[in-house]
């Protein structure tokens, strides 16, 4: 029992002591990867069901001081719909470009928001090809938040949510028909600090 108690007590003392509070110039960069729901709102989308998938990619934080950073980086982001087994695929390649608040007593809190634009690398219905039918680019409001567990000074674990919501239309050459995007997803990331 005291066995247990004191690798306790090392494991609370080590997280503790590796806080991460960052300066100014500081970068982080995160690798990161997860699983991703999507799903279509506007007109006449409510026959189709939400779409899992995956989302990784690599991102960074640029801090300005120890609790304001700007996140960006790279992500593909599996996105779509499903209906009666057929899958409707929208596989983006993201940009965020997020403001990202470090709170807590230790910083390991993070809250982010901001713009996502998005490029379409492929639109598939039942393995069919269908991207001329889609517009090449959204724009996307992405928010999130987050948890750093410290392993060292210079490592730790992120695990958070991200969500996105499309403002701009997805169909191509449609005027008066309205479809966008909304999709979230569950993360796992390493965060490693440059100095």
């Amino acid at each position: 029992m005291k066995t247990r108690l004191l690798f306790f007590a090392m494991l609370i003392t080590t997280s503790v002591t590796y806080c991460q509070m960052h300066e100014h110039g500081t970068i982080e960069l995160i690798p990161n990867i997860g699983y991703s729901g999507s799903d279509l709102y506007g007109d006449d989308v409510d026959f189709f069901d939400p779409r899992g998938g995956i989302q990784f990619g690599l991102v960074g934080d640029y801090y300005f001081n120890d609790r304001w950073s700007l996140r960006s980086g790279l992500s593909y982001f599996s996105m779509g719909a499903e209906e009666d087994g057929f899958e409707l695929k929208l596989d983006y390649l993201n940009i965020p470009l997020n403001a990202n608040w470090h709170f807590g007593k230790t910083r390991r809190w993070n809250l982010n928001f901001g713009l996502t634009p998005g490029f379409l690398l492929t639109a598939e219905f039942d393995g069919e090809d269908i991207k001329e039918g889609f517009e090449s680019f959204q724009l996307a409001f992405s928010y999130g938040i987050g948890y750093k567990i410290g392993i060292s000074e210079k490592f730790s674990l992120l695990i958070d949510i991200q969500a996105l919501i499309g403002l701009t239309n997805i169909i191509d050459d449609l005027d008066d028909f309205s479809v966008t995007n909304s999709g979230s997803s569950f993360n796992v990331g390493g965060v490693f600090v440059l100095d």
